[in-house]
């Protein structure tokens, strides 16, 4: 309720320049403050924006990156498959005189204009679904100017070349097995593209997943760097290396699934299972794609479990009050609702904490510290390491990792800086283990009075009376509930409250992970899709000749469907397999910050 501001901003007279008002404003500001153009402020605004969208564009680009890896599995497949069906045609052209140069060349052209074609409609949709998200965020309040949201010659190079780039080098195979096929083949009644054996592939397969393993190993173990990046590192070693052998990884899948199929089916299942084992090599294609999607999911599931149990036990041990009121978006309020809430009958301890950011010593950048009355440490029983948990007048208690970067003991002295005030020196009192209850550096408000620092609070911890009921702890919750009932910038909430707090704030990041990831499992599916298309069109032959011994309609229909859930399957069994295993990995890299499943 003072008469007091944070920040002014001034407007220059006529012919006065920024630089002219700044000087001027400098002449009357108290110390600890300072003026600055507003060029420099719009600079600054654009840099912190620019770092949070920076982020946002690493955090979209790899997911980019994934669903243009599940699509060239994708076209890979399809371009085998187009090289089978027309072994015929391109052993005559090869008959007529045409080299394998020619033939080679006259795959990739085709995969070429595909990948025209395909980047155009790609823009355009893409260019269509933006500005139909900005109109959607614009219901919502988040207006986002949509003519900024235009295609800059950057963007349209950038997109037909990651197009034509993908779609050539996954067609490039198919292309180089069409230009081995012979010219004798024409003459062939039914002929095939030669097929290498998988003998190799699964060989270096195998060594590659030994080094993947070393990889992950390292960083479970505390190599050089940073743990993660090792894991990750033997994680995209892991995912490459079992789509390249996933024909052989996948079998024993394919076989259950023909087995189970075959009891619970009969001959249409077993043929089902049959024709996803005809082509190793084009199922364990198919179901990569589905593998990459789902090796994600399941990897950002362990650590969404993992990140679930850590808040769980972190709340079990470090929240000891039965209430703890502070503002959902970790902003201040006034001390009055404190004073207000100690007065309800049943409230037997009342503590309160105010945040403040203040410069540590020579420190240019401010750290979030902590002020608290003498009861807090009536409701929080801090880990001591050294000295007293509770500062007296003119000390402070501060975190183990802070004493250790800043090499502080008991009895060291500490500078502190606030915005406003000259620096404040305090004497270190205590060292206490890290714990969120409790600031890096934690202070009397007799600190912050000395400061000149307006009194606010940012948390309250509240304890019931001892030997309280169930109804009458119920019943404290009410009133206070009632005291901030007409601020919404204010919150009540009990130990269960608080755990669901930050687990909907941690949801909330996921939700959005899982809603990217789950365009590359579509992007699989359709895959799985075109696949099964096209090798239906391959065995029309087939299928007619089993219509015409007796297979009917719904039992071809069921036939196919079976093999989608075939190659369905061995795509979710490697995926969530490698993504359990992959999330575990992490899960024990970080278990400081985790708690173990």
């Amino acid at each position: 309720g003072e008469d007091a501001f944070t920040s002014v901003t001034l407007t220059a007279a006529a012919g006065v320049t920024q630089a002219d008002l700044v000087a001027a404003a400098d002449e009357v500001l108290p110390a600890g403050y300072e003026a600055v153009t507003g060029d420099e402020v719009a600079q600054e605004s654009q840099s912190s924006v620019g770092e949070f969208l920076g982020f946002i564009d690493i955090f979209l680009g790899t997911f980019a990156v994934i669903a243009v890896i599940v699509g060239g599995f994708i076209i890979a497949n399809t371009f085998s498959i187009l090289v089978a069906q027309r072994v015929r045609e391109l052993a005559l052209l090869r008959a007529l005189g045409a080299s394998r140069v020619q033939v080679r060349r006259s795959v990739l052209l085709e995969a070429g204009l595909t990948a025209l074609v395909g980047s155009t409609l790609g823009l355009v949709l893409g260019l269509g679904l933006a500005r139909g998200l900005a109109s959607l965020f614009g219901s919502f309040g988040l207006e986002i100017n949509g003519a900024v949201l235009t295609l800059t010659p950057g963007t349209i190079a950038a997109a037909y070349a990651v197009g034509l780039g993908v779609t050539l080098l996954s067609a490039y195979l198919p292309a180089r097995r069409a230009a081995r096929v012979a010219p004798v083949a024409a003459m062939r009644e039914e002929s095939a593209t030669p097929e290498q054996g998988l003998g190799r592939r699964t060989a270096v397969g195998v060594v590659l997943l030994v080094v993947g393993a070393g990889a992950a190993g390292a960083g479970v173990v505390g190599a050089p760097g940073n743990d993660a990046l090792w894991i990750g590192a033997g994680a995209v070693v892991w995912v490459l290396t079992a789509a390249a052998i996933s024909p052989v990884l996948g079998r024993p899948v394919l076989l259950g699934a023909r087995r189970v199929f075959s009891v619970l089916f009969g001959t249409t299942g077993r043929l089902a299972g049959d024709n996803a084992l005809r082509n190793p090599r084009r199922t364990g294609a198919t179901a990569s794609a589905l593998m990459i999607g789902l090796t994600l999911v399941s990897a950002v599931g362990v650590l969404a479990a993992s990140m679930a149990a850590s808040t769980d036990k972190l709340v079990d041990d470090q929240f000891e009050a039965d209430f703890l009121v502070q503002s959902p978006v970790f902003g201040s309020f006034p001390v009055a609702i404190g004073d207000q809430m100690a007065e309800v009958d049943g409230v037997a301890v009342l503590a309160r904490q105010q945040g403040v950011l203040a410069t540590l010593g020579d420190d240019e950048e401010p750290t979030y510290i902590v002020a608290a009355d003498d009861a807090f440490g009536d409701v929080y029983d801090l880990t001591l390491t050294e000295g007293a948990a509770q500062p007296g007048a003119g000390q402070a208690v501060v975190s183990a990792d802070t004493a250790a970067e800043r090499d502080l003991e008991v009895g060291s002295t500490l500078e502190l800086g606030f915005p406003g005030a000259g620096p404040v020196e305090v004497e270190v009192a205590g060292i206490i283990d890290d714990t969120p209850v409790a600031g890096p550096v934690n202070v009397g408000f007799d600190v912050l009075e000395e400061a000149g620092v307006r009194r606010v609070d940012t948390s309250l911890s509240v304890n019931t009376e001892p030997g309280s009921s169930p109804a009458q702890v119920q019943a404290v919750q009410e009133e206070l509930d009632a005291i901030v009932a007409d601020l919404p910038i204010v919150a009540v909430q009990d130990k269960e409250e608080f755990a669901d707090s930050i687990t909907a704030q941690i949801n909330q990041l996921l939700y959005i992970v899982y809603g990217l990831l789950a365009l590359s499992v579509v992007i699989a599916v359709i895959g799985i899709v075109n696949t099964l298309s096209l090798s239906v069109l391959e065995r029309t032959r087939e299928i007619g000749l089993l219509r015409a011994v007796g297979l009917s309609r719904p039992r071809l229909r069921r036939m196919v469907t079976l093999e989608s859930v075939t190659i369905s399957l061995m795509g979710a069994v490697l995926g969530l397999g490698l993504g359990v295993v992959i999330g575990v990995l992490l899960q024990r890299s970080l278990r400081e910050d985790l708690s173990e499943l």
